[in-house]
């Protein structure tokens, strides 16, 4: 049986295609920069209620300060990947942008290896090294 991170983690890509492809159509004469801010201040309006409704927000400030200096991380992480991919995607192709978008995969396996302790077995990184593989493919012009 499938686990149940599997199909979330599937739904994640589909939304991920999705967003490269209204990315790239909404963007027209449109700055990169400009369309990242917005958005972003679109998910921030989008999920505020969404964790409200839900029953689900609590006072940021009472969390723990590793926790909160993390997710700073992350989002500055975030917002940075955020910019690049908007201005790769103004200035290339959606169907090599996001493939090579990807190689994030490759990155988090060996960074969940150096930072996390996790271990891949020899079938797991011949699928992340398959994947390095197939980013390089699109990325050698012809």
């Amino acid at each position: 049986m499938v686990s149940q991170w599997f199909f979330w983690a599937l739904f994640s890509a589909v939304f991920a295609a999705l967003t490269a492809i209204f990315a790239k159509v909404g963007m027209h004469g449109v700055d990169s920069d400009f369309a990242t801010l917005i958005r972003t201040v679109l998910i921030a309006l989008l999920l505020a209620p969404f964790v409200w409704l839900t029953g689900k927000w609590s006072n940021p400030l009472t969390l723990p300060v590793r926790s909160l200096t993390f997710l700073a991380l992350s989002a500055v992480a975030t917002g940075a990947s955020w910019l690049c991919y908007f201005r790769a995607l103004q200035l290339g192709e959606a169907s090599k942008v996001a493939p090579v978008d990807k190689f994030s995969l490759v990155l988090v396996a060996v960074f969940a290896c150096l930072f996390l302790g996790e271990r891949l077995n020899i079938r797991e990184w011949l699928g992340v090294a398959l994947v390095a593989a197939g980013v390089l493919v699109l990325a050698i012009k012809r």
